[in-house]
């Protein structure tokens, strides 16, 4: 099948069109491994560990799944089908509560399901693939427009900085934040990208750095807490990462230690740029402090990586997954829709009325 991984989709619907294809992405570097997804177990599961992960990749998972699930629902009656749609949901939605795509995908299918109240579930199904299907043509193309706004905020030769995997492999295609540097390697910009390793999982160094350098991409891997010196020596121009839900008033969650990041790019005079498609804006929610944190096994941090376990025995470990980035520390938010500037309590506003 070939052994580059941009020239495979990150998810996407198996051949067969009875479940999901994903690239598993707790094997990489070392292997580029496919699974198939086809019971909610495996789904749940998938989602929960990581196999697949990143805001946008989720939200296709979530919106596949539903449609593939279906298949195998009561077709006796629409209120049967209802029911257990309604389950299949709402167990999905428990996977991971941060990244607001995994419910904003969920919803959208079953908006389906409630528009067509009372239909025959033979003649309903075909509508969620076709739902489904949107969703992820969609994310390929709103990765590209991030990519294009994002490459208006940079110049060639820009050193960037980035933080985790937002990159094709939490989307489909492109990614968000390294969107823009895809897209400028296609126009010869000669970027040389910075990764943070991003502990305790690795994203920067297994996924970002691996999935850039196939590329061709001048890649660098560093510590997380070597950040300050590549900016301090002006090394870094720009800092583009993702985020899995941004709040109204323009804070914005994502992995761990972005806020550390950002607090020292405002030291150093560096902009510190999200990507972010409009599906993880979420105006329901005012601000950061409302964003539920998940907590992940202390394992994580103590042994993952490790032939033999790095910290004391019984030792407490707190390992959240995330942190929120404060708006005031942001330089803009870039979407498929255009860029956000402070304030923005206003300009995301602007952005979401859009058609």
């Amino acid at each position: 099948m070939g052994n580059n991984i941009l020239d495979f989709d990150t998810v996407c619907l198996s051949k067969d069109g009875e479940g999901i294809e994903i690239i598993d992405q707790t094997k990489l570097p070392g292997e580029i491994t496919f699974l198939t997804l086809r019971t909610d177990e495996e789904i749940w599961r998938a989602i929960n560990i990581l196999q697949v992960r990143g805001a946008p990749a989720i939200g296709v998972t979530a919106a596949l799944a539903m449609y593939v699930l279906s298949l195998k629902m009561p077709k006796g009656s629409y209120e049967e089908f209802r029911k257990e749609f309604t389950r299949e949901k709402e167990y999905l939605d428990s996977s991971r509560p941060t990244a607001v795509n995994l419910s904003w995908a969920l919803n959208k299918m079953d908006a389906v399901v409630k528009a067509n109240e009372g239909m025959a579930p033979d003649d309903l199904i075909p509508l969620l693939k076709e739902e489904a299907l949107r969703i992820y043509r969609e994310d390929i193309e709103v990765c590209h427009a991030i990519g294009e706004n994002g490459l208006t905020l940079v110049k060639k030769g820009d050193g960037i900085l980035t933080h985790c995997n937002a990159g094709k492999l939490c989307a489909v295609q492109y990614g968000t934040a390294t969107a823009p540097i895809y897209l400028g390697q296609e126009k010869g910009y000669g970027f040389h990208v910075f990764c943070d390793e991003t502990r305790p999982l690795l994203q920067g160094a297994r996924l970002t750095a691996f999935e850039l350098q196939s590329a061709g991409v001048d890649t660098t891997v560093i510590c997380d807490n070597m950040s300050a010196m590549v900016m301090k020596k002006g090394w870094v121009n720009a800092i583009f990462t993702g985020c899995d839900r941004v709040a109204a008033n323009g804070d914005t969650a994502n992995k761990i230690g972005t806020s550390v990041v950002a607090a020292v790019a405002k030291l150093y005079g560096v902009p510190m740029y999200i990507c972010a498609p409009t599906s993880t804006i979420d105006m329901n929610t005012p601000t950061g402090d409302q964003i539920v944190i998940e907590e992940r096994d202390p394992d994580e941090v103590t042994e993952m990586w490790y032939k033999q376990r790095m910290a004391p025995e019984n030792v407490k470990v707190f390992n959240p997954a995330f942190d929120v980035t404060d708006a005031s520390l942001i330089a803009a938010i870039v979407t498929e829709k255009g860029i956000a500037y402070p304030p923005y309590t206003e300009s995301l506003k602007k952005i979401m009325e859009q058609e």
